[in-house]
């Protein structure tokens, strides 16, 4: 049974305090011209529910079933006040469960950000406002000595189910076989809390995760843990993150409109200062930036 991602947060010496709760954000006033732009079904509504599946900070840090902080959660409500409607949260198992929510109508969208892809872009759409890299959090001293993904063959390495790093673990962990060497045990976790939590048990050897998370959950392990295979590719591109939308949706070109004038006002900067993901802001938003990053 999956743990809530509370629960493994508070185990972490995570909590909401970190969540640099004085930092005020502009309140944003109803862009009429945006929210009559929305689909009918959800002005009828007067409401969207964002999915997610389960904590990813420092963007999406979930604190019940349908409460959320974070840079996301601060994002999701200037874009909420900008629409004028209200964007509530939901979580959902695994990105498997996040993809085909929104593709069943049931969620209108996940504010994320998620990766973005050429073959995800077939079936949703993106529009991105970050940048990640993909790096390696480990034990301090990193006594595997894993600096990258050559260094992985025979090791435990975690990651998240149905990510686009598990695609590049799994493909690295056929290349260590086909050189003759062990094959990757690829550990595939349902949140972030819990990848890291394996890292720290020393149940696994290496998280092959987004860089920005990583280092906010080492910066709470109190020495135990660090960062590696930074300032390499890592098995990828460029890569973009965002928030997804039904493909082919009117609603993608209304959050694309609603996030550059976010963009405009200082908010999204405001924002990401805020969650000390500065490294990650990308000069504008776009909608399905990817051109092929995973290899």
């Amino acid at each position: 049974m999956k743990k809530s991602a509370t629960a493994i947060l508070l185990a972490l010496g995570l909590s909401a305090s970190l969540a640099h709760a004085a930092d005020a954000i502009p309140t944003q006033q109803v862009d009429q011209g945006l929210h009559d732009r929305l689909p009918d079904a959800i002005k009828q509504a007067g409401k969207m529910i964002s999915v997610n599946n389960g904590s990813f900070p420092p963007y999406e840090i979930v604190n019940g079933p349908h409460a959320m902080d974070g840079a996301s959660a601060d994002l999701s409500g200037a874009l909420s006040q900008l629409l004028g409607v209200k964007i509530e949260h939901a979580t959902v198992s695994g990105l498997s469960g996040v993809l085909s929510g929104i593709n069943s109508g049931r969620y209108q969208l996940a504010i994320g950000p998620i990766g973005d892809y050429p073959d995800r872009q077939q079936k949703v759409d993106f529009i991105d406002f970050v940048q990640e890299f993909v790096v390696f959090g480990v034990q301090k001293g990193n006594p595997q000595k894993i600096n990258g993904l050559e260094d992985t063959c025979g090791k435990r390495i975690a990651v998240m189910a149905a990510g686009s790093a598990e695609q590049v673990i799994r493909k690295q962990s056929e290349a260590c076989v086909a050189a003759g060497k062990p094959a990757v045990v690829v550990q595939s976790f349902t949140d972030q809390p819990s990848s890291i939590l394996a890292v720290r048990s020393k149940r696994s050897d290496a998280f092959f995760s987004s860089q920005a998370p990583l280092t906010y959950f080492i910066e709470q392990a109190s020495g135990q843990l660090e960062l590696a295979g930074k300032g390499q590719k890592n098995g990828f591109g460029d890569i973009f993150q965002g928030t997804v939308v039904p493909k082919g949706s009117p609603l993608g070109q209304v959050v694309l409109d609603g996030y550059k004038a976010l963009y405009q006002n200082g908010t999204y900067a405001a924002i990401m200062k805020k969650w000390k993901l500065d490294g990650n802001m990308i000069s504008a938003p776009g909608l399905n930036l990817a051109k092929g990053a995973a290899k």
